[in-house]
């Protein structure tokens, strides 16, 4: 059994130090939606890693759903972002940013002026959402996307990936998961539509395969990721009979694509139902590019999957919280500082930058 969580590997055409990922995850530092010198320390911090994805960031106005979460659509995010980028890479690390167009799960507390919430069908998500001004709200109903809408949206992603590599980043991450504007067109209980974006396995995976080829054609696709999330429960999606045909149709247009990884959400762990070891094998034997995998890793059992060649890199999301050095931690079978959910969302330092 050998350690091989700690060896060297390659992505695309990025060295990588070793081949533990750190799993983006919102925190909700960016006040004003700019990232700042408070999240290039948090970062910093962790450029252990062989690779980062940031926290899902808004490729448009549009898609800010949530309290103090960064953008990438203007001059004065691609300079907060360089920051943060200059400090990672001064370490040594690798990142890629995660675009997170939240659709329907938003609030207009928490999004400018002028502004929409936009998503495939009009199904409002359920519960309800924290905005600084108010509480906590529930979420109203989206507006359905035009044409115009989706082609805008389309659009916005690849935007943001030029600026995203103008900012520093090695790569992008689409996050075409947990229920966000991608997965929104995904999953049968946000998609209701009828029109060559709803309905079939091929109408509902089109806007991922759609926003997948604008990036690569802006940035190329050894720089271009997506995560996705397959019986995944979070926000309001549901599974449905033809899950498994539809996430490996997806895959075959990405391969075609050629995106150089494949991120997979196993929130079972965490209460979700699980994903077939099925599905994630025939995913993982039909995929070109990197298969990431993700769901409640310890070190001993990272290694074990990457030994038996279930996936190329292991991303840690929560560990990465309190311990800032959790590459040498698990290297070192040392104990691991429990994180303070308390302060997972909250603005400033405490719970952030202080472990």
């Amino acid at each position: 059994m050998g350690n091989i969580l700690f060896t060297p590997t390659t992505l695309g055409k990025l060295q990588l130090k070793n081949r533990v990922v750190m799993a983006p995850m919102t925190r909700s530092r960016a006040t004003g939606n700019v990232p700042n010198e408070l999240m290039a320390k948090y970062y910093a911090d962790r450029a252990t890693a062989g690779l980062i994805i940031t926290e899902g960031t808004s490729p448009s106005a549009n898609g800010l759903g949530y309290a103090r979460i960064p953008g990438m659509f203007s001059d004065e995010q691609v300079k907060g972002w360089k920051q943060v980028n200059d400090a990672v890479h001064a370490k040594g690390g690798k990142t890629f940013i995660q675009l997170m167009h939240t659709g329907r799960v938003s609030h207009p507390a928490n999004m400018a002026a002028g502004t929409r919430i936009v998503a495939p069908s009009i199904i409002a998500a359920p519960g309800e959402m924290w905005t600084d001004s108010n509480g906590m709200q529930p979420h109203p109903a989206p507006a359905e996307m035009s044409e115009a809408d989706i082609a805008q949206a389309v659009a916005e992603y690849a935007s943001a990936s030029r600026r995203a590599i103008e900012a520093g980043f090695d790569g992008v991450e689409l996050h075409a998961a947990n229920g966000y504007l991608i997965d929104q067109f995904l999953n049968t209980a946000t998609n209701q539509r009828t029109d060559q974006w709803g309905g079939s396995v091929e109408n509902r995976i089109r806007f991922a395969v759609e926003v997948a080829k604008a990036t690569v054609a802006a940035i190329g696709a050894e720089r271009v990721g997506m995560r996705i999330s397959p019986y995944g429960a979070f926000n309001g999606t549901v599974s449905d009979a033809k899950m498994d045909a539809l996430y490996l149709r997806l895959v075959e247009e990405l391969n075609n694509i050629g995106l150089v990884y494949i991120h997979v959400v196993d929130h079972s762990s965490m209460g979700a139902p699980e994903v077939s070891p099925e599905l994630k094998s025939k995913i993982r034997a039909n995929f070109k590019g990197k298969y990431i995998l993700s769901g409640g890793y310890d070190a001993a059992r990272a290694n074990t999957d990457l030994d038996a060649q279930r996936g190329d890199l292991v991303a840690f999301g929560r560990p990465f919280i309190a311990n800032p050095d959790l590459v040498q931690k698990l290297q070192n079978g040392a104990a691991l500082t429990a994180p303070d959910p308390g302060t997972f969302y909250t603005p400033g330092e405490k719970g952030y930058t202080d472990y």
